[in-house]
């Protein structure tokens, strides 16, 4: 995918984030229990969410949920927790971006990101942001998958 535009030039993309964040529609906060989810029997459970308050659009259903898993080659599961939160700005300031998840499988050491798009395009798109391309380096070899599909799926 080409950067049209320059969206996923970092520095437009901090300044996209940076308003966001000025204008207070940046937030923080999930429920452990709603957003669990179970995968090759293992349960996979909440650390952070990050969403994006857009008033009344909130009220309606995202178009499209990107879903990645994978483990890191170098990191083990609580310096990843930390680390985790340096991308943050160059993940809310994505087109279409409406909120992330991430969950940590206890048993395995996986992370799942669980994210919701306005759209099935810009949830595809996501595969070849700046934030993803650094994620796949970082991966251990064969551990990394992904899905995106329609949110009414």
């Amino acid at each position: 995918m080409s950067d049209t535009g320059g969206t996923q030039n970092p520095i437009v993309l901090i300044a996209r984030a940076i308003g966001l964040w000025l204008r207070g529609l940046v937030r923080f906060g999930y429920d452990p229990h709603e957003a669990a989810i179970e995968d090759r029997q293992e349960r996979f459970e909440p650390f952070r969410k990050v969403a994006i308050d857009c008033g009344a659009h909130d009220a309606t259903t995202p178009g499209a949920i990107f879903q990645v898993r994978f483990r890191f080659k170098n990191l083990s599961p609580v310096a990843n927790r930390l680390l985790s939160l340096i991308p943050i700005p160059l993940i809310v300031a994505q087109p279409g971006f409406r909120s992330k998840t991430w969950l940590l499988g206890n048993e395995s050491g996986d992370f799942i990101g669980y994210y919701e798009f306005d759209s099935i395009d810009e949830a595809g798109a996501y595969w070849d942001s700046l934030p993803l391309r650094m994620m796949r380096r970082r991966a251990a070899p064969g551990t990394l998958t992904k899905k995106v599909e329609s949110a009414a799926s």
